[in-house]
C-alpha cells in the first residue's frame, strides 16, 4: 500500500487548510487510516483517525472541534479539513494505514497500530 499526502502550505493563524491521502496499491487491507503530526523537536502524535469502512471518528483533544477527518471510499482518499489553525499546530503531518480492524473508541490513535505511511506534508502556522 502506498500512500501519498499533500496540500500542506504556509498559512496564518485562522485559517483553514485540507489534506489529502490518497492510498495505491492494496488498499483493500486498510481498515483504519489517520493522521499523525510532527513538530520540530517533539515526538510524533496522533491527530485523527477513522475507521475505513466509516464511523469511528478519533481526535486528539488539541485538535477536536477544529479538525475534521472524512474519507472518500470511491477515490480511497482520507482529508483532514483543518479550521481555526494556530502556530502550534506547525509540523509535518502524515497520513498512515492500518491493517487492523478495531471497533469502538479509542481505536487507531497510537502509531504502532499503523503499518503504512505517507511521506508527510508540511504545515506551517505563522501568528
Amino acid at each position: 500500500v502506498q500512500l501519498q499526502a499533500s496540500g500542506g502550505g504556509l498559512v496564518q493563524a485562522g485559517d483553514s487548510l485540507r489534506l489529502s491521502c490518497v492510498a495505491s496499491g492494496r488498499s483493500s487491507s486498510i481498515h483504519g487510516m489517520g493522521w499523525f503530526r510532527q513538530a520540530p523537536g517533539k515526538e510524533r502524535e496522533f491527530v485523527a483517525s477513522v475507521l475505513w469502512s466509516g464511523g469511528f471518528e478519533n481526535y486528539a483533544d488539541s485538535v477536536r472541534g477544529r479538525f475534521i477527518i472524512s474519507r472518500d471510499n470511491a477515490k480511497i482518499a482520507v482529508y483532514l479539513q483543518m479550521t481555526s489553525l494556530k502556530p502550534e499546530d506547525t509540523a509535518v503531518y502524515y497520513c498512515a494505514g492500518s491493517s487492523l480492524l478495531c471497533l469502538g473508541g479509542g481505536c487507531y490513535d497510537d502509531s504502532d497500530e499503523y503499518d503504512h505511511w505517507g511521506q508527510g506534508t508540511q504545515v506551517t502556522v505563522s501568528s
